[in-house]
């Protein structure tokens, strides 16, 4: 037994080493792919830059140090209000402006990407630790990829901005130099630059680097007052007639400026009022951010500090433009929730904001106008004070609430699960987070959409007729051919005209919203199988959109149909028809008014527990088809395509996650208790706070 036990345990180490090596590898793999993608990013970057004619790219640049630059005028730098930096800046800029002249185009881009690319790696460096090491391999990766993808590094990249300076100058001041005085002179100069940075003078004091407060103090007042006795003028228009700046460069309330100042505008004040509550609120502010940074930087979370007082910079400054707004993107770091399925909502959100217009994020509805003017102030905002970072001492910081998951079902086939780790958790997915891919989902599906027309009205438009043509011609081989005999039929017939038209425009996207709506609150545990099913639809769908162009039978100007929904249409204009700014009309193979209702009859029909709920999931994709085709909109065959793609839909959710499991509601809510309990641990709430 003993030689068996010895000779047993060899094997036993060989695999965990092979196990482990091949761990690594993996890993070792993961990071090389993930710098790829970030080199790639950079690329495009630069790509975007330099294919952009002259006259329309480095355009801040250009009116800087151009020939005619602000940097080359006798006069003041203000006098033609293009230069919104402060008077140290005009200053640091003026020896350069012959250098910078023969850097524009590719040497200041570069110059850039390298600028963007340390700024990643301190911000990997800085994470809180202890940290994994796969989360220290790929930290610096991803935080390079996001910034590239960052609105803020955009916009710098495509300007000319010299925004990302003041950020890295204040990393490295934190992170990086040696010494407090060093710490405090870099922070100083960026302060210099972006005078609201002196924010972090009290954060510095505070957490008992005094002496790098006050050389930051120091180095911002000799900065300042160099400048003034070089540029008595200049200091004077920037920090007494513009009010450190403020109304420089646009307009105060214009949707670029994301400050508290701009909002106040944008929401009608001025005057008077407007000044003393933006001083008020931006007072407030300031004192909740720096007592959040401060207990964050007392409990090692110094990154997660700077980024909220960055944050409150944003909100207290008069004017914050796009490409100033990069500290809430280091906000991405703080750690929010208590249970493993809440963790993402905050990093996404986050991504989303810094990286998609907000016109993707929000609808545009007049209610939610406040809500997607000032969308990156309020993400700031929400990071300066209200966001329950979790401290390091919290026993859910590193160990959330486990989901519940479903039990595996059994499968007939080999292989299926393809993805065994995407198991099916019995816990709703978090709604904020749900609600926000909804949204931008949808939106990407409408930008594609738009995008499959193919361009030019005439060639967009002869090509979607002479697929509508080949259509009509298939279907009257296969004596399909039954649109324009329902479509007269129809229009004879007032009641049912009027009652197919209501039903084509009404219930497209009610039906499924309410499905998916009843389907989170009720049925937790299928949610993400429908909704995963529905998503891999509409991406079929949208392949097709993009391969097929199709006129509808409405838009086929010699074969006779009626338009219903829309009335009668002149096809004599040349741009009838084609790519519009609401919807490609030509996006009708395959087509999704069937195949959503028909995603909704088979949930409907599979989870329902009562007749009437499943007789109306029939009753549904039955009335679509017939309306789509009686008023003129959709082939026979589009509704097949949107049969087909739902099929496949629903097959790829199989063979990736394997069938789903027949698990009662009342199981789930047991099984979701269970979890519940199990994850409880001594001590209750003691651990959290709001960081």
């Amino acid at each position: 037994m003993a030689h068996a036990d010895h000779g047993g345990g060899r094997p036993a180490e060989g695999f965990g080493a092979t196990a482990a090596g091949g761990a690594r590898a993996r890993l070792r793999v993961a990071r090389v792919g993930l710098w790829l993608i970030a080199a790639l990013l950079a690329a495009r970057q630069v790509a975007v830059v330099l294919a952009t004619p002259r006259g329309e790219r480095l355009t801040d640049l250009e009116t800087w140090v151009g020939p005619n630059g602000v940097l080359h005028v006798n006069g003041s730098l203000y006098d033609s209000t293009r230069f919104t930096g402060t008077p140290f800046g005009g200053l640091v800029l003026k020896p350069l402006t012959r250098s910078a002249e023969q850097a524009l185009g590719w040497g200041w881009t570069f110059g850039t990407l390298l600028l963007v690319v340390a700024l990643g790696l301190i911000a990997a460096r800085a994470l809180p630790q202890p940290v994994s090491r796969r989360t220290a391999l790929l930290a610096a990766p991803v935080a390079v990829s996001l910034l590239m993808l960052s609105l803020p590094v955009r916009s710098t990249l495509s300007l000319g901005q010299t925004s990302i300076i003041p950020v890295l100058l204040v990393l490295l001041g934190c992170f990086t130099a040696r010494g407090q005085r060093t710490s405090g002179l870099l922070i100083g100069l960026a302060a210099a630059l972006q005078p609201t940075l002196l924010l972090f003078t009290p954060l510095l004091w505070c957490t008992g680097r005094r002496r790098a407060a006050l050389a930051t103090g120091v180095t911002f007042a000799v900065g300042t007052g160099l400048a003034w006795a070089a540029m008595p003028h200049d200091s004077h228009r920037y920090w007494v007639h513009h009010l450190a700046g403020a109304g420089l460069g646009g307009r105060a309330d214009d949707l670029a400026n994301q400050s508290l100042h701009g909002a106040l505008l944008r929401l009608g004040l001025n005057g008077p009022l407007e000044i003393v509550l933006f001083l008020t609120l931006g007072a407030a502010v300031a004192v909740l951010a720096l007592r959040r940074a401060v207990a964050c930087f007392r409990d090692g979370r110094m990154l997660l500090a700077v980024a909220i007082t960055g944050c409150a910079a944003i909100v207290v400054s008069p004017t914050a433009w796009q490409h100033q707004l990069l500290w809430v993107l280091l906000a991405v770091v703080g750690i929010t929730g208590t249970r493993a399925g809440d963790r993402y909502v905050w990093p996404v959100a986050v991504v989303l904001v810094m990286t998609l217009p907000a016109g993707m994020l929000l609808p545009d509805v007049d209610a939610l106008h406040p809500l997607r003017d000032n969308v990156v102030l309020l993400a700031a905002l929400a990071a300066a004070t209200v966001v329950p970072f979790l401290p390091r001492g919290s026993p859910f910081y590193r160990s959330p609430e486990p989901a519940a998951y479903a039990p595996t079902a059994a499968t007939r086939f080999r292989h299926v699960p393809l993805l065994p780790f995407l198991r099916r958790a019995l816990t709703r997915p978090h709604l904020l987070l749900e609600l926000l891919l909804l949204r931008v989902t949808y939106a990407a599906y409408s930008q594609v959409r738009l995008a499959a027309g193919g361009g030019g009205n005439s060639a967009g438009r002869a090509e979607a007729e002479e697929h509508g043509r080949q259509v009509y011609d298939l279907e009257r081989v296969l004596h399909l051919d039954i649109e324009r005999w329902a479509n007269h039929t129809v229009v004879g017939i007032d009641w049912l005209r009027e009652f197919l038209d209501q039903y084509y425009t009404s219930f497209h996207f009610v039906v499924p919203l309410a499905v998916l709506a009843v389907l989170y609150w009720r049925r937790p545990g299928d949610y993400r199988w429908a909704r995963s099913a529905l998503g891999f639809a509409t991406l079929l769908a949208l392949v097709g959109f993009w391969l097929y162009p199709l006129a509808p039978p409405r838009l086929m100007p010699t074969l006779g149909f009626i338009d219903t929904v829309h009335g009668v249409q002149d096809f004599s204009q040349p741009d009838y028809g084609t790519l519009t700014a609401l919807t490609n009309q030509y996006a009708a193979m395959p087509s999704l008014h069937f195949g959503w209702s028909l995603w909704c009859g088979v949930v409907m029909a599979v989870l329902a527990s009562r007749w009437w709920v499943k007789a109306l999931g029939v009753l549904h994709p039955l009335f679509t088809g017939c309306s789509i085709v009686a008023t003129g909109n959709h082939w026979v065959l589009d509704a097949a395509g949107g049969a087909a793609v739902v099929v496949v839909g629903f097959g790829l959710v199989y063979a990736l996650m394997g069938p789903r499991p027949a698990v009662a509601p009342n199981a789930v809510t047991a099984a979701v208790r269970e979890e519940a309990g199990r994850s409880v641990r001594p001590g209750g709430d003691a651990g959290r706070g709001p960081g």
